[in-house]
């Protein structure tokens, strides 16, 4: 706890980038250079991934850096530097690649920039005519019993509604962390907690990092619209000048950051999250950069922040993401089965009767098209009718198997054929099951996605 206090006073002094405040929280670790310099980074046991730039005056930035990648190559790790910003880059000779773009708002232009905003005022009526409130609490408030309950379960509740399972480093959700610091946004029908945005300070700015936006799942549209709209506003009453709701991750029109956004967005819904922000009309947008040192290769830097997102623990988290049934895993399903349902058309030989034959490749093409359908919007009732059906294709395919095409298997790609039959299904039955476990019956709109930008 001595460390963080005294990190504290060091941003208060020095925290210019948008993500220093987050350098706070319990995962990070720090090495101090002096008494008037730190870094906050995160160790995945190959690498250290630091939290933006070094905590320091501008001109140490450099030299600070280059000392503590000394120090790591000492203890072995690896070093990158994530969500950096231009000013660090010019303060030290790094390779970099931009990982997305931040934008950023003066929010004393908010009231005349927003004054004429038709959609944005029209989502704010809607949140208002359905009883929607927002107030701005203290910490004592958030510290309280009964609301500390409260948020925790709106928590769980957003939680639910996400396709990937919870993430570390620079997205972990600790909203209650030196809360005399922050500055909480509740918004509420009634006494029921529907939404709630924290933001947190940017020191050296004089500004602040909206950092979580919640929303429940069950939310009237146009209630995160009012919570931004409120903290902007009180924002702006304050004479602030820069605020900003952090990383669009993958933003940008660089080919591997439109290729990697592609790939991913049944995982993240990297395009709801950009055009959120872009609708609130951001003053600019900054390139937000991931930096290492020379002698290391881009796709290893890449991995370790994807690691230290992932808690140092990157493939049992990509499992438990598959599990999530996204839909991208689901498409992929989906595809797989035309090659697969092809190669069993023309297979005569594979099965006892051509009525059996014929049976199995019409299953398998209605069911391609219910994993698509399902890629394209989750539906519980069609969930569990496919969930149930992959299993009795296991079943099934299993005594097929033992009672027809073991015996007459005879070479090693028999052997992989029997083995891909029972495995397919069985895995498509346990990412269904994960799916109805892990994600609620309906997906949220799209303005719901907002959330801690990074």
């Amino acid at each position: 706890m001595e460390d963080r206090e005294h990190v504290l006073e060091l941003l208060r002094q020095h925290g210019w980038n948008a993500t220093s405040f987050q350098s706070l929280e319990p995962e990070f670790r720090y090495w101090f250079d002096g008494d008037d310099a730190a870094v906050a980074y995160f160790d995945t046991g190959g690498a250290w991934v630091v939290a933006g730039p070094p905590i320091a005056e501008e001109s140490r930035l450099g030299e600070t850096a280059r000392r503590f990648v000394r120090h790591a190559k000492t203890r072995g790790k690896r070093v990158s530097f994530f969500a950096v910003e231009e000013r660090f880059l010019r303060a030290i000779e790094m390779r970099s690649i931009a990982i997305g773009r931040q934008p950023a708002w003066d929010a004393r232009a908010w009231p005349d920039r927003h004054r004429g905003h038709r959609r944005f005022k029209e989502q704010l009526r809607r949140a208002r005519a359905k009883g929607v409130i927002v107030d701005r609490l203290d910490a004592a408030d958030v510290q309280s019993r009964p609301m500390r309950f409260a948020i925790e379960q709106l928590i769980e509740r957003w939680r639910s509604s996400r396709a990937m399972p919870p993430m570390t480093f620079l997205v972990e959700l600790n909203p209650f962390g030196f809360a005399a610091e922050r500055r909480y946004y509740v918004a509420r029908i009634r006494e029921e907690l529907k939404g709630i945005l924290v933001a947190v300070p940017v020191y050296q700015r004089d500004g602040w990092f909206f950092e979580n936006i919640l929303r429940d799942p069950r939310a009237p549209n146009g209630t995160t619209e009012a919570l931004v709209n409120a903290a902007m506003l009180d924002a702006a009453a304050s004479g602030v000048s820069y605020v900003t709701l952090g990383l669009a991750p993958l933003a940008g029109e660089e080919r591997w950051l439109r290729i990697t956004r592609a790939a991913m967005q049944g995982f993240y819904n990297f395009e709801g999250l950009y055009a959120f922000k872009a609708k609130l009309r951001p003053d600019r947008w900054d390139p937000i950069y991931l930096a290492w040192p020379d002698g290391a290769l881009p796709a290893v830097a890449v991995y370790d922040a994807l690691d230290a997102f992932a808690g140092g623990k990157l493939v049992r988290f990509g499992l438990r993401s598959m599990f999530r049934a996204p839909s991208s895993v689901l498409f992929l399903l989906g595809a797989l089965l035309i090659p697969w349902t092809a190669s069993i058309a023309v297979a005569r030989s594979w099965f006892p009767s051509r009525r059996i034959q014929f049976a199995w490749v019409a299953f398998d093409i209605a069911m391609c098209g219910v994993f698509v359908s399902l890629a394209s919007q989750w539906r519980r009732p069609l969930a569990i009718a496919a969930c149930v059906a992959t299993s009795a294709d296991t079943v099934l395919t299993t005594i097929e198997a033992a009672s027809y095409n073991v015996r007459r298997a005879r070479r090693a790609r028999d052997w992989l054929a029997i083995a891909a039959a029972i495995a397919a299904p069985a895995l498509a039955s346990a990412i269904l099951f994960g799916g109805l476990l892990t994600r609620s019956g309906k997906r949220p709109p799209r303005s719901s996605v907002s959330r801690r930008s990074t």
